[in-house]
């Protein structure tokens, strides 16, 4: 039987513990905690499990208490409540706080507590295939988005991609707890950038002065990316980091934490590709006070901006791997812009350029920067 059917029952009986291991343990991986501290241990060191079953009368934590707690640390797991008080009141209480799948009185019969249990199997298993469904979904149209942008803009997806490694970075040093939404918000952050233009879009990364017609153009661009992703089912934590990724940390104090990350790692990208040495960068944005938060400036400063794990090189064009980071701009040589520095080989990148190596338009040697899984 997989982990994923796993039933924990927690009651202060331990005889009553001892009576649903010895009478589901043929149908069910059965397993108990004596009291609901111990089960929410159990709940973080031994789950995920399908099914949580608790008592609602428990000394120190009540089991409409305990469910809640199982419901933040294990949204998926099935909640089941049984009582030995046929109380109506903490019955709708937990049904309406969303704490309980089913309510059952005790002592229930075996059969009745076998139906429920398989139900309750049935919806953990809906709820996580669903999941994954959307998440599957979910990053293959991120995926197609972001082909198109290396296609159309290959210097927004070159800066989105140097960001997206400065994010992972940032959000590891600082333990974020949801670090798929700062991926995500980080691989799409530029997406809007397709409507600028080339002009536009040079004078901001060489950090020229805007025309105030300019600066409303771009200062949109963050709006326009939320647009295109309204559409997309479970954007909507993406969609606000992306939004206020421009905020500085004085004028928007509860900005989220994700747009504070990406706020810092957009304008030290900006600073490093317009030629400032990474130390002086870092000093430049220190001098910006209100701006940053201060915490997030050092962890950028004691780490590599995000380049750790790769080793450059100077290769053959044949020898372009999916995974590679282009270390310089690629060009053709009759001087058509085909990638960015910084851009990361995707599958769709790598058919590109193999495209023009068919018409012998390319050189023959680029600068990259290879992940050490992949160095012979």
């Amino acid at each position: 039987m997989s982990v994923a059917r796993k039933v924990l029952f927690v009651d202060d009986e331990q005889n009553i513990l001892d009576s649903y291991r010895a009478s589901l343990r043929r149908r069910f991986k059965v397993e108990t905690a004596l009291g609901p501290e111990e089960g929410l241990e159990k709940v973080k060191s031994s789950g995920p499990y399908a099914v949580v079953v608790s008592d609602l009368k428990m000394p120190k934590m009540d089991g409409i208490t305990f469910l809640r707690k199982v419901q933040d640390s294990s949204p998926d797991t099935v909640r089941i409540m049984l009582t030995g008080h046929a109380d109506l009141d903490s019955a709708i209480a937990a049904v309406n706080e969303g704490a309980v799948f089913r309510f059952l009185t005790k002592p229930s019969h075996i059969d009745e507590m076998i139906r429920i249990l398989t139900l309750a199997m049935k919806q953990y298993s809906l709820v996580v295939a669903e999941r994954e469904l959307l998440r599957g979904t979910l990053r293959g149209s991120i995926k197609v988005l972001m082909d198109i942008l290396s296609l159309v803009n290959p210097e927004a997806f070159g800066r989105s991609e140097r960001v997206r490694r400065l994010a992972a970075f940032l959000g590891q040093s600082l333990n974020i707890a949801q670090p798929l939404h700062l991926d995500l918000a980080a691989m799409l952050c530029q997406l809007g950038c397709v409507t600028l233009t080339d002009t536009v879009l040079q004078k901001v990364i060489h950090g020229e002065e805007l025309s105030a017609e300019e600066h409303q153009i771009f200062d949109m661009h963050p709006s326009i990316t939320a647009g295109m992703l309204s559409n997309i089912p479970r954007m909507e934590r993406v969609t606000e980091i992306i939004l206020h990724m421009h905020d500085s940390l004085a004028d928007n104090p509860t900005q989220p934490l994700e747009s504070k990350v990406l706020r810092i790692c957009l304008d030290y990208d900006l600073l490093v590709q317009q030629g400032l040495a990474k130390q002086d960068a870092i000093d430049s944005m220190r001098a910006r006070e209100g701006v940053y938060d201060p915490k997030m400036l050092n962890a950028l400063e004691k780490g590599t901006a995000g380049e750790e794990g790769y080793v450059r090189r100077e290769i053959n064009l044949s020898e372009l791997k999916v995974g590679m980071l282009l270390d310089e701009d690629l060009w053709s040589l009759d001087e058509v812009y085909i990638m960015v520095d910084g851009t990361e080989i995707t599958e769709a990148a790598l058919i590109r350029i193999q495209n023009f190596m068919k018409t012998k338009r390319l050189p023959d040697r680029v600068r990259v920067m290879v992940p050490v899984d992949q160095v012979q």
